[in-house]
């Protein structure tokens, strides 16, 4: 086994200046996401969903994102997760979009909103049917006895649809992510990385550079 402390990379695929990054951070989120899309990178809209538990315990988890705009990030899951239950507690999260074949790394930090149950139903239906199934099937996070329970309600409920006209389980639907902060990193060389911040401040965003 190779050595942990012998693995290292040097990065060198690009820089980000404060042009490059310019004042609106969803626009360069946009264009970061485009090029991680347009090279080919394997699930390039997964991130880590880290929230809490009441008593403080950080937890985290690889989601889909599902939809962007002015708002904030959106993710869909079962609201009776573990996640679900934490953010009724907690609504504050934090995601980490790792691209690492590109050497950029984006961090937000934000409240979160369910939203509305129109924009859950508009996203649930283009799902595909077993997706569809899948979100009655399993009582996410929970303990089951064995894998055959999954199999048997999701035989089940594929009987009870078979024209494949699935309704939205209620415990189902959307997440918004309002950002307060989201910082961008690129990878440099000699471990002098580019990282620019965005604040929000009033009806703009405050932007700055840290120290890598």
């Amino acid at each position: 086994m190779a050595s942990l402390a012998d693995l290292r990379q040097e990065y060198s695929a690009g820089g980000l200046s404060e042009d490059d990054a310019g004042r609106d951070p969803f626009a360069l989120f946009r264009r970061w996401l485009d090029q991680a899309i347009a090279a080919g990178l394997p699930d390039p809209n997964a991130f880590t969903l880290a929230t809490t538990t009441p008593d403080g315990w950080p937890s985290a988890r690889a989601v889909l994102l599902k939809g962007l705009d002015e708002r904030g990030f959106t993710f869909f899951t079962n609201y009776d997760s573990r996640k679900g239950r934490e953010l009724e507690v907690n609504p504050r999260a934090a995601l980490v979009f790792l691209w690492q074949a590109v050497e950029r790394q984006v961090r937000v930090e934000g409240t979160v909103e369910v939203v509305s149950a129109a924009e859950s139903d508009e996203y649930y239906t283009v799902r595909p049917l077993g997706s569809r199934l899948g979100a009655w099937a399993s009582p996410q996070s929970v303990v089951i006895a064995g894998r055959e329970v999954l199999e048997q309600q999701h035989a089940e409920l594929t009987a009870r649809y078979p024209d494949g006209n699935v309704p939205r389980p209620p415990h189902w639907g959307g997440y918004r992510v309002l950002p307060r902060v989201i910082e961008f990193w690129q990878g440099r060389r000699s471990r002098l990385h580019d990282r620019i911040r965005f604040t929000r401040g009033g009806d703009g965003w405050v932007r700055d550079r840290l120290a890598p």
